[in-house]
């Protein structure tokens, strides 16, 4: 399924939620992981604001992309947000929605 670019290069991005790994099974806790790198998968909530409108996004992202010390408030720079939007079915209700996904997070300043 194709995904899209999405540009943050004059949005101000802060960390809303620190970052959580991202779970394939609640019951058995196995962790999602990346198929390319073989990473883990983590997913962080991230308030983006532009043009006057804020919105908040859980984004999943690599752990090797996610530096230590993340948390709530703190100004972070994006690389590589893409969205993609998905569906599946579930006993028998179909769901959709889109998922965001990143390949880092870095802290701002000092």
């Amino acid at each position: 399924m194709p995904s899209f670019k999405i540009d943050v290069s004059t949005a101000v991005v802060f960390v809303a939620t620190a970052p959580t790994p991202k779970l394939v099974n609640q019951k058995t806790g196995e962790r999602a992981i990346d198929r390319e790198t073989g990473a883990g998968l983590s997913t962080v909530g991230l308030l983006v604001s532009d043009e006057g409108e804020g919105n908040l996004y859980q984004v999943t992202i690599p752990e090797t992309g996610l530096p230590d010390g993340l948390t709530p408030g703190m100004p972070v720079a994006v690389t590589g947000l893409r969205a993609r939007d998905w569906e599946n079915e579930f006993n028998g209700q179909k769901r959709h929605g889109i998922s965001f996904r990143a390949v880092a997070v870095t802290p701002l300043g000092a």
